[in-house]
Order: structure tokens, then sequence, then C-alpha cells
């Protein structure tokens, strides 16, 4: 019973995961090395539709274009940087999964780091206020017992 149920789990786990890639096998080159290269350009590139999938993982009618223009251009002889370029031109920045270091994409790469600091400063100085804010308001606006009312709370005291 335990036997078939492991069967049951690993198949139903093989059977139904999707394909790792959605190249389709009309879309490969003849030449392996011009492949090799399309598939490492097309694991960079953004699928538009998706969008958090490379064109080499997306099965949208765009990304299926996308790589077929990439195969395009490295038939005619452009080489990986070219290739990248051309696609940048036509469909911005944004077509790059991982976005090229430049000024114009310079809060890209230092807004999370620039986040986490500033966070960090407002949490550090939260937690120091708190620290304090105790001894503030103890004494803030309170004034000391008068004699009768001392007398008072000591009688009140040694009773219990």
């Amino acid at each position: 019973m335990k036997m078939k149920f492991v069967l049951v789990l690993i198949s139903s786990i093989l059977l139904g995961t999707p394909a790792a890639f959605a190249v389709n096998p009309d879309e490969v080159l003849k030449d392996p090395v011009l492949e090799e290269r399309a598939r490492e350009i097309s694991k960079e590139v953004r699928c538009v539709v998706c969008q958090n999938q490379s064109i080499d993982d997306s099965n949208a009618q765009l990304a299926k274009d996308l790589r077929l223009l990439v195969r395009e251009r490295l038939v005619e002889g452009d080489t990986n940087k070219e290739v990248m370029d051309y696609l940048v031109a036509r469909y911005g920045e944004f077509v790059l999964l991982k976005p090229r270091f430049a000024f114009h994409t310079i809060f890209l790469w230092g807004g999370g780091p620039l986040a986490l600091l500033i966070g960090g400063f407002f949490l550090w100085r939260a937690a120091k206020k708190k620290k304090y804010a105790p001894l503030k308001t103890e004494t803030a606006g309170v004034k000391p017992l008068s004699d009768e009312e001392q007398a008072e709370l000591d009688k009140l005291m040694s009773s219990k």
C-alpha cells in the first residue's frame, strides 16, 4: 500500500512536470554552435508577455517570434552582443532579464540596497526611541506625592 502510494506520487510528479524549455523542434538550428549561442541569448531575454520568464522558457507566440528573430540574426552573422543590442534598440531595456549597468539603470541596481539601508535606519531609530520612551513618559507631567499621600500609601502597603 505504501509502495503503491510512492509510485503514484512519483509518476504524477514526473508526468505533471512541463517541459523545461519551450523551444520547438522546428526552431532549432542545424549548426549546433549557432544553436548553443541562440539558447544562451534566449535565456537572457525576457518574454514581454510573461514578463518573468525568458523567451527560452516561454510558450507565448511573441517569445517564439523573438527566438526566431535571434536565430535569424545569428545566421546573418551577428555576434551575441549585436543581437542583444538589436533587441534592446527594438524593444527597450525591459527586454533584458538582467538589465545592463548604466547611468539610466543605476536605480535598478542601487534601489534595493538603498531601500534596505533606509529601512534599517528607520528601524534602528524607532528601536532607539522605544528604548528611552518609558523613561520620559514616567516622569513627564507627574508631580511628587504629598506627605499625606505618602503616609496613606505607606499605610496601605504595610497592611498587606
